[in-house]
């Protein structure tokens, strides 16, 4: 194999599929990059058999062929080497080498045959969105997964498609993120849990434009996102997902409308006083026209009050802080509505379109004030 390309579009796309290389395998294979050049394009692919990634880089193929080479090895080279045109050549002992302008790095590769390819999928009916809404659906909702296994529906998100609009769901046992996307078309009903591991590595590659497509297939048991000239291949979470209607309700005793920045702003100051580990609720007392939040640990107080206006009862609740700004942060609007229904029921944050909704529980508090 012998093929010419630019480092610029080398090293975009080994660090594309490098999302897929492994930490931890017994496999040695799967450690490597795999760089195919036996047709007419240069392709690299890697995959940890649960994600895989595989892209197109523009460039010349001078002799047709493949190799597999390690990927912590090969993107350091190629990330080091000068802003110039790369050549990589191999022979039929997988001995390879990287030429750029002076600099010559001869590495051992390994036979492409060896590689496990991303499993052959049928794409079709593939739904349409932007680049732009799937990263920001994700980057909306992908906080309040869960980060250990212990129940494997938690760490994933749920898609749920029903005619026009599809569902994204995530839940970790103390609160709910839903964002609710109109689609352009409509299509057959259908729900998968997809792995945040994969959403998580799918948005950093994603471009984020609006007028840049993805394109969605789903199997029974995988999720391929198609966009730019990359391929991902994600395995799906078996399993059935949990009945969050059950637990979303739009009766509520308190609606508060507040100014989020502000409330943003005044919980973060408040966790100034919260040691890393140290679970300190923020009290929230709702009275008319004002909103009281109180904070006390081990190394003071703080107190502050925000207007609002308020419809129904004075409440008395509290919070994890972290719970709040991790859903404020991701909201877009300039006012947000809360609702309550009383200290021990969840508090739901969502706007009239129920575009998002944020359902956090509150947390028992006595002693704390």
């Amino acid at each position: 194999m012998k093929i010419r390309c630019k480092k610029s579009d080398l090293a975009k796309g080994v660090s594309i599929v490098s999302k897929a290389v492994p930490t931890k395998t017994t496999m040695p294979i799967l450690e490597c990059i795999l760089i195919d050049a036996t047709t007419n394009i240069i392709k690299l692919t890697a995959n940890d058999m649960e994600l895989g990634i595989e892209t197109v880089i523009e460039g010349a193929i001078e002799q047709k062929g493949m190799i597999a080479l390690d990927a912590r090895i090969f993107s350091d080279i190629v990330r080091k080497l000068p802003d110039n045109d790369i050549m990589i050549e191999c022979d039929d002992n997988q001995q390879t080498l990287i030429t750029c302008e002076k600099a010559k790095f001869n590495i051992s590769g390994k036979s492409g045959e060896d590689f496990s390819y991303l499993p052959y999928i049928e794409r079709e009916e593939p739904i349409i969105v932007s680049q732009f809404t799937l990263k920001e659906v994700i980057r909306q909702t992908i906080f309040s997964i869960a980060d250990n296994d212990s129940n494997k529906l938690m760490t994933g998100e749920l898609f749920e498609i029903n005619g026009d609009v599809m569902k994204v769901v995530s839940l970790d046992g103390h609160r709910i993120s839903i964002r609710n996307i109109e689609l352009k078309s409509s299509y057959d009903p259908r729900k998968v849990v997809v792995p945040g591991k994969t959403l998580i590595e799918v948005s950093k590659i994603l471009s984020g434009e609006a007028d840049s497509e993805v394109s969605l297939y789903f199997t029974n048991n995988h999720i391929v996102f198609e966009f730019d000239s990359t391929v991902v291949v994600s395995r799906l979470i078996e399993g059935e997902y949990f009945r969050i209607d059950q637990m979303l309700s739009n009766d509520y005793e308190t609606k508060v409308r507040i100014n989020k920045k502000e409330l943003l702003n005044c919980i973060d100051r408040a966790t100034l006083l919260v040691k890393e580990g140290d679970k300190k609720p923020i009290i929230i007392n709702i009275l008319d026209e004002v909103m009281e939040l109180k904070i006390k640990s081990q190394l003071g107080t703080m107190d502050e009050e925000i207007m609002i206006s308020k419809e129904g009862k004075d409440l008395l609740i509290g919070f994890n802080p972290k719970f709040l700004i991790d859903a404020l942060r991701v909201i877009e609007d300039e006012e947000v509505d809360l609702y309550f229904m009383n200290a021990k029921a969840p508090c739901f944050i969502k706007d009239e379109k129920e575009s998002y909704i944020y359902l956090i529980l509150p947390v028992n508090f006595s002693g704390a004030v």
